[in-house]
């Protein structure tokens, strides 16, 4: 059975906002309340360290709230969120049916890391084997990548930059399908779908700390420009 075909009813609902795991921003701007806090007499030296420290131990948004509840700073307009909600399932026909790359671990180990290009379509097959996918040093050329997994008895892990939307459908049978839900703060970066199935084994997706890349909009200007300085100086070596 085609997993691509299979029904949008068994896609994951939506993180609500406080339920989305906090980014490297989300907290700055929390101890930022907290610095000012402290610098205004509203906490001693011993809150603002307790607290702090729990802000850079916390995983979703809505437990950072917890940190300037009392402090008047939490209470005023709130800024833009650090994350746009992406849709769940790709946009119809933008992801062609035939696969771009194919990483196959049978008994063996495939790793696919390094500055690369992701095509809009990977599929990745482990039967006892192991399979890396690191996608934090790729290139995008499209903004939306599906990655179709299926470990059998094998592993697969795909690991995806902080900045970039991370969706994932697929299940797990007597084995391990876990994707971390992740939003970028940046409408046009990339969006990653992950699907597929674990039957005895692992497929697991999740971003990788501290691993960034540029908007898709930079990444092509700087390709077009790349393009017409080779153009200009093949020009001139005539």
């Amino acid at each position: 059975m085609d997993l691509q075909k299979r029904s949008n009813a068994t896609a994951p609902m939506s993180a609500e906002p406080t339920e989305l795991r906090a980014s490297d921003a989300d907290r700055d701007r929390i101890t930022d309340i907290l610095r000012d806090a402290l610098a205004e007499g509203r906490l001693t030296a011993e809150e603002h360290s307790e607290r702090v420290e729990g802000v850079l131990a916390t995983k979703t948004v809505g437990e950072l709230d917890q940190f300037v509840r009392d402090l008047p700073a939490a209470h005023g307009p709130r800024a833009t969120p650090a994350y746009t909600i992406a849709p769940n399932r790709p946009t119809a026909g933008a992801i062609p049916l035939e696969a771009d790359h194919h990483v196959v671990a049978v008994f063996s180990a495939a790793v696919r890391k390094g500055r690369w290009r992701a095509g809009r379509r990977i599929h990745a097959y482990s039967v006892f084997g192991s399979i890396e996918i690191d996608l934090t040093e790729a290139i995008f050329e499209y903004q939306q990548v599906v990655i179709k997994a299926v470990s059998v008895f094998g592993n697969v892990e795909i690991r995806v930059p902080e900045n970039v939307s991370l969706r994932g459908g697929g299940a797990g049978v007597l084995g391990n399908f876990e994707v971390d839900t992740l939003d970028s703060g940046d409408p046009d970066a990339p969006v990653i779908y992950v699907d597929g199935l674990a039957v005895l084994g692992n497929v697991e997706a999740k971003p990788k700390r501290g691993k960034l890349i540029a908007d898709i909009l930079e990444r092509v200007t700087d390709r077009v420009s790349d393009k017409l300085d080779k153009s200009l100086r093949k020009h001139l070596d005539r």
